[in-house]
C-alpha cells in the first residue's frame, strides 16, 4: 500500500472544527419558553444574565443579541468615541476591532507575543498616546491574557479595560474567573463557542453605571425608568435619551442560553479532555508546536491551533490544510489578522506593521476541538495529522 492510500478515507464523515452540544434538556427548555407569554424579552433573559453574573463572579451582566453588539454596548458605555484610540490585537475576528470603528474611535493596533499569541503588554505601552482612551485585550483561544500587566498599564494612564472573552468562558486567571476582573467583560453564544444561544453574547461588569448605560443601549436608549426621566406623563410613558439600538436578546434564546449553563463545567471539562490527548500525541511531532500554557491560568480551550514548522515541511501550509480537509478533517485557520483585510487596508494599516501576528498566521492550523467529538473523532484527527505532517516532512 502506498504511504498516500495509508492515510486516505479514514474518516467516511466531515469532522467540523466546532460544533453545538444541544440535549435534549436543551430542547425541553426552549418548548418551555415557546408556550410561555413571552418570546422578545421575558423571564429567562434576567435568569440567564443572573446565572452568568453569579458563574463568574460579577456584580451584573447584560445580554445582547450578539458578541459584536455586545463589545458596540461595551465601547458606548466606555464613552469611545470620536477622535479616541483603543488598543486591541490584530490576531483575532473583526468585531474586536469594528466595535470601536461603530463609535467612531480610531483602532490602534499593538503586535502580540509570539509564544502566547495574545497581545503583548510591551507592544501595548508603546502604543498609548494622549488620545487612547481603552484597551480591548482578547483571551485568543481561550487562554487569558497577562492581565496584571494589562492592568498596571491601564492603571498608569487612566485606561477602561474592555476584555474580549469570547473564547474564555470558564477560563481562570490566577484562580479567579475570566468575567469578574475588566472594568467590562464580553463572551459570545455563537454554536462554536462553550455555549450557545444560538446567537447570543453580553457584558459583565462590577459598575452600575456601565450596567445602566448598557441596559438602555441595546434598547433604542429609551428608558422607562421613573428616576431618570426629563418628565413623566403618566404609567405609559417612555424617553429616548440619546441614540441606542435594537440589540436585544430573545427569551427563547436566553432559556437555551439557561440550560446550557447547566452544562457549561462539563463542556470546558470535555474540552481539557481532548487538548490533553492532542498534547500528548503531537509533542513528539517536532515539526509541529503545539500550544503555550501558562502555568498562572487555566485555559477554556475554544480553540486549539498547531503551529506549522514550514522550514521542516516540504509543502506550504496551504497543501496541509487542503490535505487534512480532503481526508474529512475540518480544519481552519484562526485568524486572518484584522489590519489585513481590505477594509482595513483601505484605513491605511499596513501590512509589515505587526511583524509576530503576520508570521503566525502563515503558520497556523485550527485542529476540531468540541465537547460532542467522540474517541473515535479525537483518534481520527491525530492519525491523520501525524500521517499528513509525516507525508510532507524533510
Amino acid at each position: 500500500m502506498k504511504k498516500e492510500d495509508s492515510i486516505e478515507q479514514i474518516r467516511s464523515s466531515y469532522l467540523p472544527y466546532g460544533r453545538q452540544w444541544i440535549d435534549e434538556e436543551d430542547i425541553a427548555a426552549v418548548i418551555k419558553a415557546l408556550k410561555g407569554d413571552y418570546l422578545t424579552t421575558g423571564p429567562y433573559i434576567q435568569l440567564f444574565e443572573q446565572k452568568i453574573a453569579d458563574y463568574v463572579g460579577a456584580q451584573y451582566a447584560v445580554s445582547f443579541s450578539n458578541g459584536t453588539a455586545a463589545l458596540h454596548g461595551a465601547c458606548f458605555a466606555a464613552g469611545i468615541g470620536k477622535g479616541d484610540e483603543v488598543i486591541t490585537t490584530p490576531m483575532t475576528f473583526a468585531a474586536s476591532a469594528n466595535c470601536v470603528l461603530y463609535q467612531g474611535g480610531k483602532v490602534v493596533f499593538a503586535d502580540i507575543d509570539y509564544q502566547t499569541y495574545n497581545i503583548d503588554p510591551v507592544e501595548i505601552e508603546k502604543k498609548i498616546t494622549n488620545k487612547t482612551k481603552a484597551i480591548i485585550p482578547v483571551n485568543f483561544t481561550g487562554q487569558p491574557v497577562d492581565l496584571d500587566r494589562i492592568f498596571k498599564v491601564a492603571e498608569k494612564y487612566n485606561l477602561i479595560v474592555i476584555e474580549d472573552a469570547a473564547h474564555a468562558i470558564g477560563a481562570e486567571y490566577k484562580g479567579k474567573k475570566i468575567g469578574s476582573l475588566s472594568d467590562m467583560t464580553m463572551f459570545s453564544f455563537h454554536p462554536v463557542k462553550h455555549i450557545t444561544s444560538g446567537e447570543g453574547g453580553v457584558i459583565t461588569t462590577n459598575n452600575k453605571e456601565y450596567y445602566d448605560k448598557l441596559i438602555q443601549f441595546r434598547s433604542h436608549g429609551i428608558t422607562r425608568e421613573p428616576s431618570k426621566l426629563n418628565e413623566n406623563h403618566g404609567p405609559w410613558y417612555y424617553e429616548m435619551q440619546f441614540l441606542g439600538y435594537n440589540y436585544r436578546l430573545t427569551d427563547i434564546q436566553a432559556a437555551l442560553g439557561c440550560s446550557q449553563m447547566n452544562k457549561l463545567d462539563m463542556f470546558v471539562g470535555k474540552r481539557n479532555e481532548i487538548v490533553s490527548k492532542y498534547n500528548e500525541a503531537f509533542k513528539s511531532v517536532h515539526q509541529i508546536t503545539i500550544p503555550f500554557q501558562s502555568p498562572e491560568v487555566q485555559s477554556s480551550w475554544h480553540l486549539y491551533i498547531i503551529r506549522l514548522h514550514l522550514d521542516e515541511i516540504n509543502v506550504g501550509r496551504k497543501e496541509i490544510f487542503e490535505s487534512l480537509q480532503k481526508q474529512n478533517i475540518g480544519v481552519n485557520v484562526h485568524y486572518i489578522p484584522i489590519h489585513l483585510l481590505p477594509y482595513y487596508q483601505q484605513l491605511g494599516y499596513e501590512k509589515g506593521s505587526m511583524p509576530n501576528a503576520e508570521q503566525l498566521y502563515e503558520e497556523i492550523i485550527s485542529l476540531p476541538l468540541f465537547p460532542a467529538m467522540t474517541e473515535q473523532d479525537v483518534k481520527d484527527v491525530i492519525t491523520i495529522v501525524k500521517r499528513t505532517i509525516e507525508k510532507y516532512a524533510k
